[in-house]
């Protein structure tokens, strides 16, 4: 009974086989099998959560094991609430389902029975429920789960009539998919189906995007904490970056106030953008359903997907590149017109406004040139020159800023690419920016554009659209790939050279599909179940802990960059507030730009504050530029909180798992956090203030996991 309660490690394997069992019907299934795996998946995720939950909460019923004496408990106790069983919800929303579509296969709907029933009354025998809690869950479950698809039917009979004439006269029923309708003839075309299927799908992502940041389900990260600081000081440029993410944050804060849905707003707007520009250039160079499988493919990629959450600086750059990749690709055509040339330098310029990467724009135009001798007559006409000339004009506001501020960009970008090292060949980031990219581009895909990308070259004479597309986007990864033997690269550098990637995937294994190919719908398949659960996990790591029965350490969490920074804010303010008295301010100083952002956005003190041009929390002072901080004279704390007292905090990580934690987690034993040792107060601390106390190690915990260690100090009397 503990066994069909999904007790121990019994759950991960149902998970598993559940999840190879929807793939295999997507993959290798008929339209009936792909829409009853689809209808089951969309029953039980819109009916456990949003269905069952929030009767669970209304109803309040405590378990068996908490309101009764003497109960017999196999499974543990939980606080959960009783009524009604989700168990019982979820496999008899399932078996409404299968009866839908599979009631004339007797053997199939009496395992399925069977084994719904079975879970049911392993539920009460187990001593989690009542036999009221899964008589109402199974009801609710099969009520809903018929609901749902009764509606989708009807929205097919009447949207899909009136959208997709086509693919419903081939398929009048989803309930009963062999049945077949009259095409009439009408204006209407497949292509212009998948593209109309395309803009639904991007509106889709986009408000769920929207509603996922207004969750509050993750943090800023410190680099958008610390460039919305920016967004309050409007510049032409910056300390390590073009002005661009400063002025869109004003932008987004403007409409939506200072909180996480205004500082992210315009990433999913922006990913929006790039999809639809995306897929309508796919669709018009080859067609429309190749396009809508891009799009599928583009929003399959993890390092795309956490582009449009979070609001920094690779979002605008890659959907300026990719718009400077559309239009310089019309400005290379025997037509191709000023006009067209004059919107890639728009695009360019925007672009490197945005990101300084943006330059290697220029770099992979002339590579195209250097390899496509029929295009190369373009430059004996304006249009490429004023292009150029647009983007220097754009690169006016970095330079102004930089002559003023002895070009400490240069060096800060020079000093970020190893530059200033002697070098050594190392194979020590070669195997880790090869790893990285490996996993957040999705295994399946990247494999298969690598793939793409040298073996198109057979074909690159005939096929000019595949040399254009490899010249807009792998010499910056294999560039990138190279640098690699000297310094490490950050895995998000080639963000920009993706969309080009997997255009020239696209075209290449369309060609392959048309020859004949059928492994490609596999391949097609595998790569977006594989991009769907990393995604998943990305937008919300606790799924790991439901897989494997315990959630990850937080040091090993994927999102434990994003998460509990309003705790830390919480914490450090209110140990400012232990040294403050009525005659003695207090303020606090941070030990790194990241932890300054952040504890200044959640203080709603410290954002109070900085309206008002006196800033609460101060970056620590230092002699030479090491971040913009430097740059404002209200950060100077020296002068502006002379007598004052202040707390200085300074972030450790997430702390050290102990040896071993791998096989602890997965057996499902605690796993220790090993604090970093007391340290000395800094130096310079004690050199500014007359005394200083330590407060030490907190812990930072979400969920019961530790995310941050923070070291606190207690400065008295500022000198």
């Amino acid at each position: 009974m503990p066994i069909l309660s999904g007790a121990g490690a019994t759950m991960h394997w149902f998970l598993m086989v559940a999840a190879l069992a929807f793939a295999a019907a997507m993959i290798f299934g008929k339209a009936r099998a792909r829409l009853c795996a689809l209808m089951i998946f969309l029953a039980v995720a819109l009916g456990d959560g949003p269905v069952v939950n929030t009767i669970k909460h209304a109803v309040g019923r405590p378990r068996p094991c908490m309101a009764l004496p003497d109960v017999v408990e196999r499974l543990g106790c939980t606080t959960s609430g009783s009524m009604p069983s989700a168990h019982a919800a979820n496999w008899f929303a399932a078996t409404m389902i299968t009866f839908i579509f599979y009631r004339q296969k007797r053997w199939l709907m009496l395992t399925v029975l069977f084994l719904a029933a079975a879970v049911v009354f392993s539920r009460v025998y187990n001593g989690v429920h009542y036999p009221s809690d899964v008589l109402a869950g199974a009801i609710l479950g099969a009520g809903y789960a018929g609901a749902l698809a009764v509606l989708l039917e009807w929205g097919w009979s009447s949207v899909g009539r009136a959208w997709f004439p086509l693919w419903h006269a081939r398929m009048p029923s989803l309930l009963n998919p062999e049945a077949r309708g009259k095409i009439e003839e009408s204006g209407e075309t497949d292509d212009s189906h998948w593209l109309r299927l395309g803009a639904i799908f991007i509106v889709v992502s986009l408000i769920g995007r929207w509603l996922y940041i207004a969750s509050g389900t993750i943090n800023l990260s410190g680099d958008e904490a610390y460039q919305w600081v920016w967004s309050k000081h409007l510049a032409l440029s910056y300390y390590s970056k073009p002005p661009g993410i400063g002025w869109i944050q004003f932008a987004g804060t403007r409409l939506w106030g200072d909180n996480d849905f205004g500082v992210r707003f315009f990433s999913p707007l922006f990913a929006a953008i790039l999809s639809w520009m995306a897929m309508t250039f796919l669709a018009r160079e080859i067609g429309g359903r190749v396009a809508f499988w891009l799009l599928l493919v583009v929003n399959a990629v993890p390092l795309l997907g956490v582009g449009s959450i979070l609001m920094t600086i690779d979002p605008p750059l890659v959907l300026c590149w990719t718009w400077a990749l559309v239009a310089g690709w019309r400005a290379v055509q025997p037509e191709g017109r000023t006009r067209d040339w004059l919107e890639t330098g728009i695009a360019m310029g925007l672009a490197f406004l945005c990101k300084y990467s943006a330059l290697y724009l220029i770099v992979c135009f002339g590579i195209f040139f250097w390899l496509w001798r029929p295009a190369r007559w373009q430059l004996r006409k304006p249009g490429p020159w004023l292009a150029m000339g647009i983007f220097l004009v754009c690169s006016l506001p970095v330079v102004i800023w930089n002559a003023q501020h002895q070009w400490i960009t240069l060096n800060h970008v020079a000093g970020n690419a190893g530059l200033y090292k002697q070098w050594r060949p190392t194979l020590q980031y070669f195997g880790e920016f090869w790893g990285l990219e490996t996993a957040l581009l999705n295994p399946v895909f990247f494999l298969a554009a690598l793939w793409a990308a040298f073996a198109f070259w057979k074909f690159r004479r005939e096929r000019p659209l595949m040399l254009y597309l490899f010249c807009l986007g792998w010499p910056v990864f294999f560039g990138h790939a190279l640098y690699s033997f000297r310094e490490r690269i950050l895995p998000n550098w080639i963000a920009p050279a993706v969309p080009a990637m997997f255009l020239l995937a696209a075209v290449y294994w369309h060609d392959r599909w048309r020859a004949g190919s059928r492994a490609v719908k596999y391949l097609l398949g595998a790569g977006l179940v594989v991009g769907i659960f990393i995604s998943a996990v990305m937008y919300d790591s606790d799924l790991i802990g439901k897989v494997a029965g315990a959630p990850l350490p937080g040091a090993m969490d994927p999102l434990h960059r994003v998460r509990a920074w309003d705790t830390v804010a919480r914490v450090v303010e209110a140990e400012r507030e232990k040294v403050e008295t009525e005659s003695t301010p207090a303020f606090i100083i941070c030990g790194d730009y990241a932890m300054t952002g952040e504890c200044t956005f959640y203080s709603e003190v410290a954002r109070k504050s900085l309206a008002l041009k006196l800033p609460l929390v101060y970056c620590v002072d230092s002699t030479t530029p090491e971040n913009q901080f430097y740059f404002w004279p209200e950060y100077q704390y020296r002068e502006a909180r002379a007598g004052e007292n202040a707390i200085y905090v300074m972030d450790l990580g997430p702390g050290k798992l102990e040896k071993g934690w791998l096989g602890k987690w997965l057996r499902q034993e605690p796993v220790a956090t090993e604090l970093e040792p007391p340290m000395r107060p800094p130096a310079r601390m004690v050199k500014e203030f007359d005394s200083v106390q330590d407060l030490g190690v907190t812990e930072i915990k979400y969920k019961g996991r530790i995310f941050h260690l923070i070291h606190l100090w207690a400065c008295y009397h500022l000198k």
